[in-house]
């Protein structure tokens, strides 16, 4: 996946759209990521051993990783393509302005 933890992305779709957040959770199996602040879903908890206080809760919820898209400091919302530095190593890119990500 593109998406890394730690990465400052922006919602496409859905309820949040235009919302923008970081990148908190990865989940590279089913293509998901959970963003800080954004897809937030009320759950309704039983009073249990470990969770003593029930009721309504607020749980962050994953988001499929085709509806975010990274954010460049210099063009803004934009895809990631690779490239090599001189070094031979393995760098992400901005596809709008190839800059370093």
């Amino acid at each position: 996946m593109k998406i890394q933890r730690g990465d400052r992305v922006r919602v496409l779709t859905g309820k949040d759209r235009g919302k923008q957040g970081e990148v908190t959770r990865v989940l590279p199996s089913k293509t998901q990521v959970f963003v800080d602040g954004v897809n937030i879903a009320k759950r309704h908890t039983k009073p249990r051993q470990a969770n003593t206080q029930g009721g309504i809760i607020d749980k962050r919820m994953p988001i499929n990783v085709s509806n975010v898209a990274i954010i460049c400091s210099q063009c803004g919302p934009t895809r990631i393509g690779y490239s090599h530095n001189s070094d031979g190593i393995k760098i992400r890119i901005c596809r709008k302005c190839g800059g370093d990500l």
